[in-house]
C-alpha cells in the first residue's frame, strides 16, 4: 500500500527550500476562495495538492514558487478503498458518527480517492526509516494519528490492551471538522492496510466552527479571545467552560458574541443553576439548622428527576456533550419550578412534612447536578460539594437520594456579568492580537523615550475604526438571485464611482428583491474582496440584528436613503484622519464592534453619519451591526 515515485514539488528559490503544504497559499481551484493552503481549502473543505492552487506563493516571503523534482512515498488510498468503504459503512452507524463526519467521508469516497504523499522535504519532523529517504520526514497528518498509539505505548507497557483489542475497546475521537479526513480516511486506511488487529475508530465527535462576533476566529491572525485573554478578563474559567460547552458547535457553526455570552451566563448559570442552589440550601441552612430535613423523598419529583438523569447519561454515552448540558440545565429548571410551586416558606409552618419532603428531594437533586456538571465545570462542582462538607462523588451516586446529612456555609457561586463590563471587554478585545500587542509596544517605547502621550496609550476603538474602515453610501440598481446560492443575492451598486460595484449578500430570507431595489445602503467599501460560489463580492452591506435572538433569525438592512450615493460616513465632530488605504480583512472588520443605541448606529459611543444627519436603525434600535 506504499508506493514510491519521483514527482515535482513547489520550491521557493528565495528561501532555498521545498515548501510544506501549509507554507503555500493561493486561490482554491474549486471554490476560488483566496488564501487556501496547499493541503486543504478551509472554505470548501476540499483536500488539495499544492500544485493545484491558482497563483500560489510562499507564505513566508511571498515569492512565486517553481516546480522542482523530488522523490517521495505515497499511501495508495485507491487500493485501500474497498477496505475503507466496508469498514466505514458499518462503523459510522454502530459508532453514531457526527453527521458532518459521515457526509464529508462519503463525499471523498464518492469522488474517488487519490494516492496521498506521506513524506516531505523538511528538516523538522519524524524521520522516514527507509533507505534513500534519509533527508525526508513524514507528513504530519500521516504520522500524528499514529502518535496516538505511540504515546499510549510510552505511558504503559500494556498498550496493546487498548490498541489491539477491537472487540472490547471503543475509540472515541474529538476533532474540528477541518481534520475529519485525516481521522476517517487516511489513518483508518493505514491501519486497515497493515492487516493487524488494530482498535478502529468507534465514535467520531467532529464539531463545526466557532466564530467570533460575526467573523472567524483566527489563531494565526490573533482574531478573537484566547487563553491569555481569558485570564486577563477576570471571569472564572468555569464560566467560560460553561459557555463553550453549552454552545459547542456540534451540528452547525456557532457565533460567539459578548452580548450573548453575558445573557447566557446571567440567565442560565446564575438565574437557573446558581439560583436553585442558593435558594434551596440557604433555606435549609436557616430553617433546619443546617441539617438535611427529615422526611420522605417526593416520589413524583424523584421520578421526574430520574427520567431526566437517564437521558443525560445516555447523551453523554453518545458524546453529545452540548445536548447533555442543556438537559442538565433543564433539570435544574425543574428544581426551580418545584421550589416555587411548593412554596416552602409557607408550607414549612402549614404542612411541615410536605416542605421537608420537597427540600430533602431538592437537596439531593443539587448533589446530583454537582456530579453531572463536574466534567464541564470542575471548580464549581467542588464548591457545591463543599457546602455538604464532602468530596465530589462518583457518577453512580446519581439518583441514590442518600448520603447527605448537613449543609454548611453557602456562598454565591458566580457574579453577574454587568452590561458595562461586557461592553468594555468587547472593546478591549476588538481588532487582532497583533494590533493590540503593537499598541502596547508602542506605549512602552513612548515611555522609554519619555514621550508618553494620551493618544498612544488610549487610541479608541472609534479612532481605529476611522483609520481602517471606509463606509460609503451606495444605491442598489440591480438585484438578482445567485444561481448557486439559495440565500444569496447579487447586488449591483452605484457608489458614485466610474463603474458599478458588485456585492453578494445572504439576505434572501429577509427581503424580497423589490424591497431592496432603489434603496441606498451602507457599504463597507474597502472590505477585502471574496468569492461567493463563483461570484466575486467587492464589499458588504451593513445590517442590524437582535443580539438576544437565535443566530441568523433577525436582519434589518440599514437603509440610508437620506444620504447621497458616494457619501463617506464619519463620526460626529471627527477630526481629519489618514485612512489606511489597504483592504480591511473581514475578521478585522468584525472585531471592531458596531451597534445601535436608541436607534443611532455607533462605534465606541460615537454616532455615524454625515452633514448633521445620523445613520439609524428603525427596527433593532438596541442591537448589533455587521
Amino acid at each position: 500500500y506504499i508506493t514510491e515515485r519521483t514527482t515535482t514539488q513547489l520550491y521557493c528559490p528565495n528561501c532555498g527550500r521545498f515548501l510544506a503544504d501549509r507554507f503555500v497559499e493561493g486561490t482554491c481551484p474549486h471554490c476560488h476562495s483566496i488564501g487556501a493552503k496547499g493541503d486543504q481549502c478551509d472554505a470548501c473543505q476540499t483536500l488539495l495538492d499544492p500544485t493545484e492552487l491558482i497563483d500560489p506563493h510562499c507564505s513566508v516571503c511571498g515569492t512565486t514558487p517553481i516546480l522542482k523534482e523530488t522523490k517521495h512515498l505515497y499511501l495508495d488510498l485507491p487500493k485501500a478503498l474497498p477496505l475503507l468503504k466496508e469498514w466505514m459503512e458499518k462503523a459510522s452507524v454502530e459508532g453514531f458518527w457526527a453527521k458532518n463526519a459521515i457526509q464529508l467521508t462519503n463525499s471523498w469516497i464518492r469522488d474517488g480517492l487519490k494516492e496521498r504523499c506521506i513524506t516531505r522535504d523538511l528538516k523538522w519532523g519524524i524521520p522516514v526509516p527507509r533507505e534513500g529517504f534519509e533527508d525526508k520526514v513524514f507528513y504530519v497528518w500521516f504520522d500524528a494519528p499514529i502518535g496516538y498509539i505511540s504515546i499510549t505505548a510510552n505511558a504503559t507497557e500494556n498498550w496493546k490492551y487498548w490498541w489491539q483489542d477491537k472487540e472490547n475497546t471503543e475509540l472515541f475521537q474529538f476533532i474540528g471538522k477541518d481534520n475529519i479526513p485525516f481521522h476517517t480516511v487516511i489513518f483508518p486506511s493505514s491501519l486497515l492496510a497493515s492487516a493487524e488487529p488494530w482498535t478502529m475508530l468507534h465514535h467520531m465527535s467532529s464539531t463545526e466552527y466557532l466564530n467570533y462576533e460575526g467573523g472567524k476566529f483566527s489563531k494565526s491572525q490573533g482574531i478573537g479571545v484566547f487563553g491569555n485573554d481569558v485570564q486577563e478578563t477576570g471571569i472564572p474559567a468555569d464560566v467560560w467552560r460553561f459557555y463553550m460547552y453549552y454552545n459547542r458547535p456540534e451540528r452547525s457553526d456557532v457565533n460567539f458574541s459578548w452580548a450573548e455570552f453575558a445573557q447566557l451566563v446571567n440567565k442560565e448559570l446564575i438565574g437557573n443553576l446558581s439560583n436553585l442552589i442558593n435558594r434551596t440550601l440557604t433555606f435549609v441552612s436557616r430553617f433546619y439548622d443546617g441539617k438535611l430535613p427529615e422526611g420522605k423523598i417526593d416520589e413524583a419529583l424523584k421520578s421526574e428527576i430520574l427520567a431526566k438523569e437517564a437521558l443525560i447519561t445516555d447523551l453523554l454515552e453518545k458524546a453529545e456533550e452540548r445536548d447533555a448540558l442543556h438537559e442538565i440545565f433543564a433539570l435544574s429548571d425543574i428544581g426551580n419550578k418545584a421550589f416555587q410551586a411548593g412554596e416552602p416558606w409557607r408550607t414549612r409552618k402549614e404542612a411541615p412534612e410536605v416542605a421537608a419532603s420537597l427540600l430533602k428531594t431538592l437537596t439531593y437533586l443539587i448533589r446530583d447536578l454537582a456530579i453531572m456538571i463536574e466534567p464541564y465545570m470542575p471548580t464549581t462542582s467542588k464548591a457545591i460539594f463543599s457546602f455538604f462538607s464532602q468530596e465530589v462523588a462518583k457518577w453512580d451516586t446519581i439518583g441514590s437520594f442518600e448520603g447527605l446529612s448537613t449543609i454548611g456555609n453557602v456562598t454565591l457561586l458566580f457574579q453577574k456579568l454587568e452590561e458595562e463590563k461586557v461592553r468594555e471587554l468587547k472593546a478591549k478585545y476588538a481588532g487582532s492580537q497583533e494590533e493590540r500587542e503593537a499598541k502596547k509596544e508602542e506605549a512602552k517605547t513612548a515611555i522609554k523615550e519619555n514621550k508618553m502621550s494620551e493618544e498612544v496609550l488610549n487610541e479608541s476603538i472609534a479612532d481605529q475604526f476611522a483609520k481602517k474602515v471606509i463606509l460609503k453610501i451606495a444605491k442598489i440598481v440591480e438585484v438578482e438571485k445567485h444561481p448557486n446560492g439559495d440565500i444569496l443575492y447579487i447586488l449591483k451598486l452605484d457608489c458614485g464611482e466610474a463603474e458599478l460595484r458588485t456585492i453578494v449578500s445572504s439576505i434572501v430570507p429577509y427581503y424580497k428583491q423589490e424591497e431592496l431595489l432603489g434603496h441606498n445602503i451602507v457599504l463597507v467599501s474597502n472590505l477585502k474582496p471574496a468569492n461567493f460560489r463563483g461570484v466575486k463580492s467587492f464589499g458588504m452591506l451593513l445590517a442590524a440584528s437582535d443580539p438576544t435572538a437565535p443566530e441568523h433569525s433577525t436582519c434589518e438592512v440599514l437603509f440610508a436613503d437620506e444620504f447621497t450615493p458616494g457619501t463617506i460616513l464619519e463620526f460626529d465632530n471627527q477630526e481629519s484622519v489618514e485612512k489606511i488605504t489597504t483592504y480591511v480583512k473581514p475578521d478585522h472588520f468584525f472585531a471592531l464592534p458596531i451597534y445601535t443605541k436608541d436607534g443611532d448606529v455607533e462605534v465606541d459611543g460615537k454616532k455615524l453619519g454625515f452633514g448633521g444627519k445620523h445613520l439609524t436603525a428603525k427596527k433593532y434600535i438596541n442591537g448589533e451591526v455587521g
